[in-house]
C-alpha cells in the first residue's frame, strides 16, 4: 500500500514534508541597480508585447487586404486593357470589310462589257472590226495528236477475293 490518508492519519513510514505558509524574502542589495532596471524592462516588454499583438494583427490584416485589393484592381485593369484591344480590332475588321466590299463593287462594275468597250475606245483608241479586216484561214484536218503507246489499266474498286481471282485468271492465260 502506497501513501494513503485517512482522517489525518498517515500510514506510511516516511514523514510528511511540511511546507512553510509564507515565502522568505531575500534581502535587497542596495547596490544592485541593474536587477531593478532589468526587471522593469522585462515587465515593460511584456506590456509592450501584449499591446503590440493586437496592433500587429490589425496591421497584418490591413496589409493582406491591401495586397488582395491591389491584385484585384490589377487584374481588372488587364481585363479592361484586353477588352479595349478587342474593340479596336473589331473596328479595324469592320473597316477592312467595308473597304473590301467597295473594292468588290468597283471590280464588278469595271468588268461590265460596256465599260470595257467604252474605255477601249476612249483610252486606247480601239474600234470594232470591219468585214475588210477579217481574214479567214483553212486548216488541214490532219490529227496532230499521237496515240499512247502504253496500255493504261484502270483498277476498279475490287475486294480481295476478286483481286485474287483476277490474278489467277491472268496467270493462266
Amino acid at each position: 500500500m502506497a501513501y494513503q490518508r485517512y482522517n489525518g492519519y498517515q500510514y506510511e513510514t516516511s514523514p510528511r514534508k511540511i511546507q512553510p505558509e509564507y515565502e522568505t524574502r531575500k534581502k535587497k542589495n542596495p547596490y544592485d541597480i541593474n536587477k531593478k532596471s532589468t526587471a522593469r524592462k522585462v515587465s515593460k516588454r511584456k506590456v509592450v508585447k501584449s499591446k503590440m499583438k493586437p496592433k500587429a494583427k490589425v496591421a497584418l490584416y490591413v496589409a493582406i487586404s491591401f495586397i488582395v485589393l491591389f491584385g484585384l484592381s490589377y487584374r481588372n485593369s488587364l481585363i479592361t486593357e484586353n477588352f479595349n484591344k478587342k474593340e479596336k480590332l473589331k473596328e479595324q475588321l469592320s473597316s477592312v470589310q467595308k473597304e473590301n466590299e467597295q473594292l468588290k463593287v468597283n471590280i464588278e462594275s469595271s468588268l461590265n462589257l460596256k465599260n470595257i468597250e467604252q474605255q477601249a475606245k476612249e483610252l486606247l483608241g480601239m474600234q470594232k472590226l470591219d468585214n475588210k479586216q477579217k481574214v479567214y484561214i483553212n486548216l488541214p484536218k490532219k490529227d496532230y495528236i499521237e496515240p499512247a503507246v502504253e496500255e493504261v489499266e484502270v483498277e476498279e474498286n475490287l475486294n480481295i477475293w476478286q483481286k485474287i481471282w483476277r490474278g489467277l485468271t491472268q496467270s493462266i492465260r
